[in-house]
């Protein structure tokens, strides 16, 4: 009986063994597959961080005025004179609006989709924000926050062309499937309504705010190609080799044409 009850438990951490093994060996091999096709997402710990800021060198341009007399509604809601953003500017000549991104680099690395969306206002019967960037397939959640209808018409070159309209205090959702930077925006019903949506492949970007300032995080260590985007001063491009854990510097500044 002894005899038995020993060769029992010798097969049973036999097959114990045998489990362990296998387990070892799927997920070696589930590993070694998502690197080779890129899936695996950057790691944060060994990631570095490009940081800068963006400014503008020379006369700044005056903003300008925009006059939304053809609809009362949207005129009552500036008790003001209404601007463009195209120029967004701050102290010391830093430049808002403006998309820095990797533009080269990443080879075939691909990257999860985010689940949540990013919101895309109309107030005030202007876009909020003027320069939005999403990734491809994500979510844009598109809100009407005024009391009266707008329209939303994106006019791509290499996603497909919609044009919906949004009645007042309504939301509708959208996403474009292809990168694309950037989507000009416009509202047919008020013509002086204009956006620009940035679309990318991957999450190295940002839109700098009012102080020019901008951050990259999480960039895997190489060798890349960091480019800044403004809707009427054109790109501008830097080369930069970053290392595991470094806080690279990188400023832009344009000049008027």
């Amino acid at each position: 009986m002894e005899e038995f009850t020993f060769m029992k438990s010798k097969l049973l951490l036999s097959f114990i063994a045998s489990l362990a093994v296998l387990t070892v060996a799927s997920n070696s091999g589930i590993a070694a597959s998502g690197a080779a096709n890129g899936a695996a997402s950057p790691d944060a710990g060994s990631g570095a961080s490009v940081v800068g800021h963006v400014k503008f060198q020379g006369q700044l341009p005056q903003p300008t005025k925009l006059s939304m007399n053809a609809d009362p509604t949207c005129a009552k809601l500036h008790p003001g004179p209404a601007v463009s953003q195209d120029f967004l500017t701050g102290n010391d000549n830093t430049l808002g609006n403006v998309i820095v991104f990797i533009s080269d680099g990443l080879g075939n690395r691909t990257f999860d989709v985010p689940a949540e969306s990013v919101t895309f206002e109309q107030k005030g019967c202007i876009y909020e924000p003027h320069v939005v960037a999403v990734r491809a397939n994500q979510k844009m959640k598109m809100v009407n926050s005024d009391n009266t209808t707008h329209n939303v018409h994106p006019i791509p070159a290499n996603n497909r062309e919609w044009n919906k309209a949004e009645p007042a205090g309504s939301t509708m959702e959208e996403s474009f499937p292809r990168e694309e930077i950037a989507i000009p925006v416009k509202c047919n019903v008020h013509p002086w309504m204009k956006s620009y949506i940035a679309v990318f492949k991957h999450p190295f970007f940002a839109v700098t705010s009012k102080d020019g300032s901008f951050r990259l995080p999480n960039l895997p260590p190489g060798e890349y190609t960091v480019q800044a985007w403004h809707e009427k001063l054109g790109t501008m491009t830097q080369k930069i080799t970053v290392a595991a854990g470094e806080n690279k510097t990188v400023d832009f500044t344009f000049k008027a044409h």
